[in-house]
């Protein structure tokens, strides 16, 4: 941990992190409501407003862009009974299998409802003012629980150290979430203009704890945190399915595979107490890591994940990285690789090769060793994963 100024404290090498994320930093610390100080993860980069892998306690107020627009986004990660002899020789069926029973893509969405997804809704449904409340933000909502998205979204079987299998997987609150965040960012700003307070940049616009506006956000973003947070579960549970007829054929839907499953935001807000005080404590792209809580940390395609136990660091307001982060942009990483380094990448990985996925290789983001070097006060490493089998939506 290094200072880097009187309100912020560095889980890297200050040197390492790029001009435009530093005054992104150096603008949240000097928020008036901003508690003790802004933790800044090792994975950091810019962000919208405020810098993707950075921890911010506030009293009285929340920023809704640094929370981000896809609220709830996390990881799920399930240690299956199996190890690598289990496995067959080739892994092609597998994902294909995956691809068909969840929706991949921006648009993607489930053409049948399932039962278990049908619940899930259910419960959703209950959570809002009423059960069709968020059909004011999007009339898709249903049809894209269970579906996986984009971009750094993915799913992948993996191996671990004593070649155990698990999948491991990456989503958040969608096209809903997305458009949830972005009328209460629009709010914020428009509540800055009419008090009249001005800020270094416009997505730091906050929402006051004593205003209706803030209690509307936190209604609606709790219930985004929930919908990412089942979605993930029903994406893995068709995993699961599909992991159990792929290996037991016929009776597989009688067997149980599952050992243990861990769920986590890394977007995210909530109440909590640190230094003897109730804070709002919010995450992006970062996640939380109490005394022996369990989390997942991704590295990109063809990389390591690891997972991890957290260690409770009070200085960090006890969280952790939530990946690798970002090195390149999406435009300056296609013009900086071609599928050449793609192919050499994801050698011995079963995948869909797609030029479509260039963005996503690892030269695109920050070494996640590098990363996990700086984490040692942080978190333990309790296994580290490589993928066999990676599933992305374009």
């Amino acid at each position: 941990m290094k200072q880097m100024g009187e309100k912020i404290m560095v889980w890297t090498d200050p040197d390492s992190i790029e001009d435009s994320a530093k005054q992104q930093i150096r603008n949240v610390a000097d928020l008036p409501f901003v508690f003790k100080h802004v933790a800044v993860m090792p994975d950091c980069h810019f962000g919208k407003g405020a810098t993707v892998g950075s921890v911010i306690a506030t009293k009285g107020a929340i920023i809704p862009a640094a929370v981000g627009v896809d609220i709830g986004c996390g990881m799920i990660a399930v240690r299956t009974k199996f190890d690598s002899h289990a496995m067959p020789e080739s892994l092609t069926a597998i994902r294909i299998g995956i691809e068909r029973r969840v929706p991949l893509g921006a648009g993607g969405r489930n053409q049948k409802i399932t039962t278990t997804a049908t619940s899930r809704i259910t419960e959703l449904e209950k959570k809002g003012l009423e059960p069709t409340y968020y059909d004011f933000f999007s009339s898709h909502w249903r049809q894209q629980l269970g579906t996986l998205g984009s971009g750094n979204h993915f799913i992948e079987v993996c191996l671990d150290q004593v070649d155990r299998v698990w999948v491991v997987l990456h989503s958040g609150s969608r096209g809903i979430g997305n458009l949830i965040a972005q009328k209460h960012i629009k709010v914020a700003q428009k509540l800055m203009e009419d008090f009249f307070i001005p800020l270094r940049d416009k997505d730091l616009a906050y929402l006051p704890e004593s205003r209706p506006e803030f209690t509307e956000y936190i209604r609606d973003l709790l219930w985004a945190q929930e919908f990412a947070r089942l979605s993930r579960d029903e994406m893995m549970d068709r995993v699961m399915t599909e992991m159990s007829y792929s290996l037991y054929g016929e009776d597989g839907h009688q067997v149980e595979i599952e050992v243990e499953r861990i769920n986590c935001h890394h977007n995210f807000t909530q109440r909590e107490n640190h230094f003897g005080q109730n804070v709002w404590v919010t995450r992006k792209g970062a996640i939380e890591m109490k005394c022996g809580q369990r989390g997942v940390i991704p590295g990109s395609m063809g990389t390591r994940s690891y997972i991890v136990s957290g260690l409770e660091n009070r200085m960090s307001f006890n969280s952790a990285p939530h990946g690798a982060g970002r090195k390149f942009s999406r435009a300056e990483a296609r013009r900086r690789f071609n599928m050449a380094d793609f192919d050499k990448a994801m050698a011995g990985i079963e995948h869909r090769r797609s030029a479509e996925l260039i963005d996503e290789l690892p030269g695109a983001y920050k070494d996640i060793d590098e990363v996990m070097a700086h984490s040692k006060d942080l978190v333990t490493v309790d296994h580290t994963l490589h993928q066999i089998v990676n599933v992305k939506g374009d």
